[in-house]
């Protein structure tokens, strides 16, 4: 049975209490693990604080050094670590290696920048003191990630917080801890110090970590309305929050766009991970002249989509993770086509005995789907994407910008001022111009409106890990 990680105790619940956590190809058990609760967070902030005390105080060069020593070692992992990530989430072995090893590379990547963040030197107009701005790390931080990309994103708030000074006590979902707890037990055997992550099991642990009055900053990637429970919950405590939310990204093609590049990018944008990011091409609007070529080729990407079980080679894409959230994208399909949407490719479930045992979906395009439908306005967290005619750039636009979410967006054209007027005027945290949606450690990722606010990735991830403090030195 899997255990959390505390300190250096390789700890059951308080409470005794276990779950299950089971394939969902195939129903199977992959692992009992620990239900942990308020207790098991007190003892995890307990032991970051302490390891706080020491960590925090370590000479940024040699806070690095380690980082790179634990994370290579991890990185030496990723071929053991990306079947139990496939187990517990469902997702093909191709993408739970990329996954495993965008773990290991975050964590170096922030490595590289511990010891390169600097304060600054201000010359005070009294000519008798001069001022400094010194960073600061804040604390004991509380990460709590979802079981899409558990990996992913539960290094996009331990690789910064741990490389500024802090320490954490991380949360990663219910249904995939085993691939998280891989991870940070991998680091710790690479030379991390026991007690600078925790992590805790079990879905009473996350309010938990809300409340907890040691734990000083909370990031949270998860659902809007959770997002708001969350950010109720740490003003209570005056913690500081970063919140990266629901996403319903557009995708804007004009008629000069590279058609093949196009449809390559958004086949992977909307199919990988079985459709469930939060980051990904959610609305498609296509103006007039490339229509019916652009959507030829997405069909054809998406009848090659072999749905199975993510161990198997010949797998393209894995089920849904849960049959709660298959049975949501199939009432938002339902939706679309009782409002008079067609299905031009999918729209079920896959046929065959292979398949009755797990939550397998079929990647669905729609054509016509009107104004007010579910897909239009609501996250669409699964292999399903609504496509849509425009006349122009200006209807491309407005469609794009209407919507509560503020996450992604794209656009595909080799007009010079069509892409920077996107630029300017897509009401979103990133975009994508004639590229693929990959979130890049050197640019800062967070999205606006419903989509959250607050920084991943980048030295902007970095700074907000940390507290400024002036100094004003005088005459000694």
């Amino acid at each position: 049975m899997a255990t959390m990680i505390i300190e250096g105790d390789r700890a059951k619940a308080a409470s005794g209490k276990t779950y299950e956590v089971r394939n969902p190809a195939t129903g199977e058990v992959v692992d009992e693990v620990p239900a942990g609760g308020a207790a098991d967070v007190d003892k995890a902030a307990q032991a970051a604080s302490k390891a706080f005390a020491t960590w925090s105080k370590l000479p940024a060069n040699k806070r690095a050094e380690v980082l790179h020593r634990a994370s290579q070692h991890m990185l030496g992992k990723v071929e053991e670590i990306a079947p139990i990530l496939t187990k517990e989430q469902g997702k093909t072995l191709l993408e739970s290696r990329i996954e495993a090893q965008r773990f290991g590379e975050n964590i170096a990547w922030f490595a590289d920048l511990a010891d390169k963040i600097h304060g600054e030197h201000v010359r005070l107009p009294d000519l008798t003191t001069y001022g400094l701005v010194i960073r600061k790390p804040i604390g004991v931080c509380g990460a709590i990630v979802p079981w899409n990309f558990p990996l992913t994103l539960a290094a996009n708030k331990v690789a910064p917080a741990i490389a500024a000074g802090n320490t954490v006590v991380l949360k990663p979902a219910s249904t995939t801890p085993l691939s998280t707890l891989a991870c940070i037990e991998a680091l710790i055997e690479g030379g991390l110090p026991e007690g600078v992550v925790n992590v805790v099991l079990g879905q009473a642990t996350g309010e938990a970590i809300v409340s907890h009055p040691l734990i000083r900053k909370i990031a949270l990637t998860g659902s809007t309305p959770t997002g708001k429970k969350v950010m109720a919950r740490a003003a209570e405590g005056l913690k500081k929050v970063t919140l990266e939310l629901g996403g319903s990204d557009p995708c804007i093609v004009l008629d000069d766009a590279d058609i093949e590049g196009a449809a390559r990018a958004i086949s992977i944008g909307r199919f990988f991970n079985c459709g469930q990011a939060c980051l990904a091409v959610k609305r498609l609007y296509v103006q007039d002249g490339v229509y019916d070529a652009l959507l030829e080729k997405l069909i054809a990407r998406a009848s090659k989509l072999k749905p199975g079980n993510g161990l198997e080679k010949d797998s393209r894409m894995g089920p849904m993770h849960t049959e709660t959230q298959r049975a949501e994208v199939e009432a938002q399909v339902k939706d679309a086509i009782d409002r008079g949407a067609k299905a031009a490719h999918g729209g079920g479930r896959p046929k065959g005995a292979e398949y009755e045992k797990g939550w397998f979906i079929e990647p669905t395009i729609l054509e016509n789907v009107p104004d007010g439908a579910r897909m239009w306005t609501e996250e669409v967290f699964g292999p399903a994407l609504p496509i849509r005619r425009i006349k122009d750039l200006d209807e491309g636009l407005r469609l794009a910008n209407d919507s509560q979410f503020g996450l992604g967006s794209s656009i595909w054209t080799t007009n010079m001022a069509a892409a920077n007027r996107a630029v300017q005027e897509l009401e979103a945290g990133y975009t994508w111009v004639n590229a693929l949606q990959i979130a890049h450690d050197e640019l800062p990722f967070g999205g606006t409106k419903q989509s959250g606010f607050g920084k991943e990735h980048g030295v902007e991830a970095f700074l907000q890990y940390t507290e400024e403090k002036s100094v004003v030195y005088g005459g000694m």
